[in-house]
């Protein structure tokens, strides 16, 4: 009797182990693209999730405890967290990773929904959230104050499942000051399942990962409700992405710049370990789950040799410019490939929308911003979505916004108002309690180049509100862009049914004046652009 009901007991016990390893999962890759100029785009994915019954109760397995426990004490969400450093070569490199989607803003950039009855309560849990990351990363978010915050309209939509029920607020905030180090990689590393000891995450070096041409890490935090599934999931997704210098890479400490030079005319042939410093610590996880996946994935033509050092199965795709490798032991992986001469060419992705912004003007009065949108297509119109946030010490003078039509050929074009700048909102700044907020619903003609220009006030500081180096200027937040359906009206499609309608309640046209009113409130105004003061002129 007691051997019948221990073997009963360790069914029930394989029989639940069996269902929280199929709730609960752990995929890395790595996706490894050779670029322009002796360049190499690295990117690092890993992904795990948790269900939402065991997220709640804290039973995590492969869901980092110390962020989940943040989320839930600040009532957050969906979380988006972004460290970012450099500059993306678009013109050389081609189309940005994800799509943009994974990126940041220079320094650090957070954008969150939080689960609150009221706006004043969400802000409160805002500031939780804001410290409690602070710690964890060893970064400044706890800077991000009321003057940092901002809360777009339609620039953002959840990407989770979310609950009916659910009262989300979004608040977005960046620190575009902040210097990204190896005190942000490390507490990075440590959320991982195996903790940079084996996997991809290996290899990453400090040395090496900010020594990069262009880096960025990102964290999402997301509820999914995949179709099947018996409970819904938390998943989290984790992210690197970075652009190395083969030739700087592989040079050794001391040797002459010259001869490095002379040695990369030709062919360029690079390994793993030459690159990165060391080799992949075999796999990551030695049991069943993510057995099979394809680890390492490489974008080079089939007809190029790639060697390897360990055993490994490879499968090339029927594209005919990528192979993917499946790590199928714990020793020391190494990719190795040779010089020689390859005529395919790998073809890069182009963006369908060039940007550029800069602050024109002279003097510590006044000034301007001016904002160039290029559309390469010859075919197509662009329509995306323009946010800006300034600090409230530079002001804004709305009705001063003009743009400008460019063909691609030099040639203007004349067009009316309503067909470049859709709609605007926009939310005037207070003075040291928030910055102005401008959302702009735009579209480029094809083959055409629009420039915005509008011009700034900088409000006058108290000597105590100036940074240690007063010299060096302030800094102002990267703009962000979002493009939109190609094929739909110019709006954000709704995530789902359950998500809040924050696209639809947004696109609404009122006419209200520029400025903010005198007790301060600054509630949003959308402006409808038939009406408004911002003309289309030809150059």
């Amino acid at each position: 009797m007691t051997l019948l009901l221990f073997a009963v007991l360790c069914v029930l016990l394989a029989s639940l182990s069996g269902r929280t390893h199929a709730a609960s999962d752990y995929h890395e890759r790595l996706d490894l693209q050779p670029l322009p100029g002796s360049s190499l785009l690295a990117s690092f994915n890993f992904r795990s999730n948790s269900s939402v019954s065991s997220f709640e109760k804290q039973h995590f397995r492969y869901f980092p405890r110390s962020l989940g426990q943040i989320l839930q004490h600040a009532h957050t969400k969906e979380l988006h967290l972004r460290f970012s450093t450099g500059r993306w070569d678009a013109e050389s490199w081609g189309t940005r990773p994800w799509n943009g989607y994974k990126e940041g803003a220079t320094g650090v950039e957070l954008w969150a929904w939080i689960d609150a009855p009221s706006e004043d309560e969400a802000f409160a849990k805002w500031v939780t959230l804001t410290q409690s990351l602070s710690g964890l990363f060893c970064a400044s978010l706890n800077f991000i104050d009321s003057t940092r915050t901002t809360r777009p309209v339609v620039s953002f939509e959840p990407v989770g499942d979310h609950a009916p029920s659910d009262q989300l607020h979004l608040l977005h905030g960046t620190l575009p000051g902040e210097v990204v180090c190896t005190e942000n990689l490390t507490p990075f590393l440590k959320m991982l399942p195996c903790k940079g000891k084996a996997g991809i995450s290996s290899l990453f070096d400090g040395h090496k990962l900010f020594d990069a041409s262009w880096q960025s890490m990102s964290i999402d935090v997301r509820p999914t409700c995949p179709p099947g599934e018996p409970e819904c999931l938390v998943e989290i997704e984790q992210t690197v992405d970075m652009v190395l210098d083969i030739d700087r890479s592989k040079r050794p400490r001391g040797m002459n710049l010259l001869k490095t030079l002379l040695t990369s005319m030709s062919s360029i042939w690079w390994t793993l370990t030459e690159v990165f410093g060391r080799p992949v610590k075999g796999q990551c996880l030695s049991d069943d789950e993510g057995a099979g996946d394809k680890v390492i994935c490489l974008k080079v033509p089939h007809e190029r040799n790639v060697f390897v050092t360990t055993e490994a199965f490879e499968v090339k795709n029927p594209d005919g410019v990528s192979r993917c490798f499946s790590l199928i032991s714990s020793n020391d992986f190494d990719l190795v490939l040779p010089e020689e001469e390859v005529q395919t060419k790998v073809p890069l992705e182009q963006p369908v929308l060039h940007a550029e912004r800069t602050i024109i003007g002279h003097g510590q009065e006044r000034g301007g911003m001016r904002v160039i949108l290029r559309n390469p297509s010859s075919s197509k119109a662009v329509d995306f979505i323009y946010f800006e946030s300034l600090p409230w010490f530079m002001r804004p003078y709305l009705h001063t916004l003009q743009a400008t039509v460019i063909g691609n050929d030099g040639v203007p074009r004349q067009a009316p108002v309503s067909a470049i700048i859709k709609d605007i909102f926009y939310r005037p700044a207070v003075d040291r309690q928030r910055g102005t907020q401008l959302e702009l619903v735009l579209s480029v003609p094809a083959d055409s180049t629009v420039t915005l220009i509008y011009d700034i006030e900088k409000t006058i500081l108290r000597y105590t509100e100036y940074p240690p180096d007063a010299n060096r200027g302030f800094n102002v937040a990267p703009a962000i862009i979002r493009l939109l359906d190609q094929e739909g009206p110019p709006r954000l499609p709704a995530h789902d049914q359950s998500a809040p309608p924050v696209a639809d309640a947004g696109l609404q046209h009122a006419i209200q004046r520029d400025h903010p009113d005198e007790h301060g409130d600054g509630a949003g105004v959308w402006k409808h652009l038939q009406s408004a003061s911002a003309p289309v002129c030809a150059c």
